[in-house]
């Protein structure tokens, strides 16, 4: 039997519409992650650090005690801002877990941050949290505290928009400071580490929680 073409397009036609709402989904997100792109690699390359009442380091890995070199270079900024009187107060972020035998990341960049002549009374270690939410929340509460009104984050270039839009929902006055690349970084881990913000950044947007994006 031979079926009028005006019945086969009534049958397709309901695609269509379907078809067309993908393409909008799909032309949206491209759109939105073009956006968020650009505002991380804006604040990545803006080093606002100024004169401020603390400054504040965000974990990363440590090793058996040592600082990794990525905490390293975090830490190496960190004192080079407070030998420049940016701030009075460095505060270092960061716990461990069971695997640490007892290291924490703020720990450790405490420990740093004396060997590099930065006096204990200068130097808060907070040893708890584990992701940047976290860190974000205990330095909140560290600066209701220790009534510090505006602190300098330091971190990753692709890590401070996020920590920016963290700290600015907390009620943080904060100005960011990336610090110095370490090494040579590859197209693809470049490419990884923005993809991680930009997921990171909208599944916050979106009030989602994946564990295994947490740092």
């Amino acid at each position: 039997m031979i079926v009028p073409s005006s019945n086969l397009r009534r049958r397709g036609t309901p695609r269509r519409p379907l078809r067309q709402l993908l393409t909008i989904l799909l032309l949206g997100a491209a759109v939105w992650c073009l956006w968020v792109y650009l505002q991380i690699d804006s604040v990545a390359e803006r080093d606002e650090a100024r004169s401020a009442d603390a400054i504040a380091v965000f974990g990363a890995a440590e090793y058996s005690g040592r600082p990794s070199p990525v905490l390293h270079a975090r830490l190496d900024h960190a004192a080079d801002l407070y030998n420049q009187q940016i701030a009075p107060l460095v505060i270092t972020l960061g716990g461990g877990t069971d695997k640490d035998s007892g290291n924490t990341e703020g720990g450790v960049g405490r420990d740093y941050l004396l060997a590099k002549g930065i006096p204990y009374a200068n130097i808060i270690a907070e040893t708890e949290s584990t992701d940047t939410g976290q860190q974000v929340r205990s330095l909140a509460s560290i600066a209701r505290d220790r009534n510090l009104s505006r602190i300098v984050v330091v971190s990753d270039g692709t890590h401070l928009f996020r920590i920016r839009a963290l700290c600015q929902d907390a009620g943080l006055t904060v100005y960011t400071s990336p610090r110095a690349t370490v090494g040579h970084i590859s197209a693809y881990d470049l490419t990884m580490r923005y993809s991680h913000e930009i997921l990171s950044y909208t599944l916050l947007c979106l009030h989602l929680d994946l564990h295994w994006l947490r740092n």
